[in-house]
């Protein structure tokens, strides 16, 4: 090692040390000390030039979504580093490392309201569990890496805002990065005791379930072994699915609005839930969870417990090692009337998407478009989901075994998502298919970034579902009665303004043209967008079901099953009859 090393490529050789693979960003001059060292270090670390800072952000979101490694973005001084801020608080409220690089005015114009000097460290404090600017050169390294211990330590967002002037400085060349010494900490084991409560208060329900999240993540085989061994129906949070397969016949899919019907059902006739690994608002906001329900929560993090509903039997413990416990310590249930009529709920459900799925009429109906993706899909596939009705459309049409991975904006929910998390996906595994799905008014609030994916030349399938409408608000006002107003969208031809861009654009209206389509798309060799001019219709409201005589009248039940097509479905009530479930 030579005395003196450049402070801007000693901060390269931070991130280095700590696996960093991408930075997404646009230069700017508040941040060109950056771009230079990048530079320098392009062997190393490839910078991924977006189209949006947000765009950017996202991406380093869904990368430490998808492989729970550091996600890095950045934007210069003023609008590049408010452009920042969607993806950034996606990270943060999905709880996430990633590490944003923020631009300033070198040190001789800050604090003269230079040209576009902003005061950013109070911008990012709400965002960030670390937030700092450097003051130094010589402390350019040492905060990258500081920032990115705490940004793994608290699963969160580091922010380090860089004077422009000292990355250009030469620093003693005796900085050192931590990356290479990093060790995951050890995950508490269960308390056997517990465990045995947990049991014997299972033992003594009648309607027990397993409310699954993101922490069952790498213990499938426990959780199918359990969920089989004590026959308990598994209810999965959004950005779980995946995790078991969506042809295990206990998993009754997800909850609430983004949801499936036997998801809501199974959840409100429960008399115990086993939450395993989830921070789930809504069984709060939306009372999901009655109060006089016995609750176990198994969570690595101690202020977790009890933190969205009372506890009967707390377990401070990694999910797969819980599981693990549970299994050893247990008796197999032979049968479980509960268990039964939920898996006959879940068959009858299944047969209702797929009836839809099966439909050929004209315009093309959603269900048909997902019957292709999963004809197409490959076994490994990464599923890049947007926000709006095209989430609620995936948990329920997407068939994934765990090879395949899901991402979406969950708790943050932001539109535009899906752009930037298929970069991430195919930059990370550019072995592996990835899909973008996502409704027009997303897809046109990003789109721009198909000129990212032309440059990188990777061969993503962007599927657009063209409504002409914000049809996920369009649901929330009618059930607000109130008049639709501002959800209207202007169309466009999305396949022509790919082909602008450089992709290959195809355009479906019809569903003759479908299969052709996702064929095509399945065999080409760089980016795609198919435009699907779909037909307008609402999906069945699963937080709003008017199937069962007991609270609705026949003439309710009828227009609900005509409007939405069901009339072989079947309320969960039919069922727990069937089986005599007490």
């Amino acid at each position: 090692m030579g005395d003196k090393i450049n402070a801007g490529i000693a901060m390269m050789k931070v991130l280095e040390d700590w696996g960093v693979k991408h930075v997404y960003g646009i230069p700017g001059g508040s941040i060109n000390s950056t771009m230079d060292a990048l530079r320098v270090e392009g062997d190393k670390i490839a910078y991924v030039q977006v189209r949006h800072e947000e765009v950017g952000a996202l991406a380093a979101a869904a990368h430490a979504k998808l492989t729970g490694k550091i996600g890095v973005c950045f934007g210069s001084a003023g609008p590049g580093a408010t452009h920042l801020f969607n993806g950034l608080y996606d990270a943060q409220m999905d709880h996430v490392p990633v590490l944003a690089l923020v631009g300033q005015v070198g040190t001789a114009d800050m604090n003269w309201d230079s040209f576009q000097e902003m005061n950013e460290n109070p911008m990012f404090a709400d965002v960030s569990v670390y937030n700092r600017t450097v003051m130094t050169a010589e402390s350019l390294p040492h905060v990258i890496d500081e920032a990115i211990r705490r940004a793994y330590k608290e699963n969160g967002v580091a922010v380090v805002t860089i004077p422009n002037d000292l990355g250009r400085q030469e620093i003693p060349n005796d900085f050192w990065a931590s990356g290479h010494s990093f060790v995951q900490p050890l995950f508490p084991e269960p308390d056997k005791a517990y465990i045995q409560q947990a049991l014997d208060l299972i033992a003594s329900a009648k309607r027990p379930v397993i409310f699954a999240g993101i922490g069952v993540k790498g213990a499938t085989e426990e959780l199918i072994a359990l969920s089989d061994r004590l026959k308990l129906p598994v209810v999965m949070t959004s950005i779980s699915k995946g995790i078991i397969p969506d042809d295990f016949e206990a998993n009754m899919g997800s909850a609430y609005r983004v949801a499936t019907k036997p998801g809501n059902e199974t959840l409100a006739k429960a008399d115990l839930i086993m939450m395993i690994g989830s921070d789930f608002p809504f069984g709060r906001t939306k009372n999901l969870f009655r109060p006089e329900v016995k609750f176990i929560q198994i969570d690595i993090d101690a202020a977790k417990l009890g933190k969205r509903h009372h506890v009967d039997v707390p377990i401070l413990s990694d999910a797969k090692k819980a599981m693990t416990q549970l299994i050893a310590q247990s008796e197999e249930v032979p049968a479980r009337p509960f268990y039964q009529a939920c898996v006959a709920n879940m068959r009858n459900w299944r047969a209702y998407l797929h009836q839809l799925a099966d439909k050929t009429t004209d315009p093309v109906e959603v269900g048909a478009v997902f019957k292709q993706i999963n004809r197409i899909a490959t076994d490994d596939a990464i599923f890049a989901i947007d926000v709006g009705d095209v989430t609620m459309n995936s948990l329920r049409f997407l068939n994934m075994n765990p090879q395949q991975q899901f991402t979406t904006s969950a708790l943050f929910a932001t539109m535009g998502y899906g752009i930037g998390a298929a970069l991430a996906s195919k930059l990370t595994y550019p072995h592996r298919q990835v899909f973008n799905l996502t409704g027009d008014g997303a897809f046109s609030m990003v789109m721009q970034d198909v000129l990212t994916q032309v440059k990188e030349w990777l061969p993503i399938i962007n599927v657009v579902f063209s409504n002409n409408s914000f049809d996920f608000i369009k649901d929330e006002q009618e059930d607000e009665k109130q008049t639709f107003f501002g959800v209207a969208l202007q169309g466009a031809d999305y396949a022509k303004i790919a082909n602008g861009m450089g992709a290959q654009g195809i355009s479906v209206s019809s569903h003759a043209e479908l299969a052709a389509a996702f064929d095509e798309a399945a065999n080409a060799q760089g980016p795609v967008v198919i435009d699907v001019k779909i037909r307008p219709n609402r999906p069945l409201p699963a937080e709003n079901l008017q199937l069962d005589p007991a609270t609705h009248s026949a003439e309710e039940i009828a227009e609900f099953k005509r409007r939405y097509e069901a009339e072989a479905l079947e309320p969960l009530s039919v069922y727990l009859n069937e089986f005599e479930v007490e």
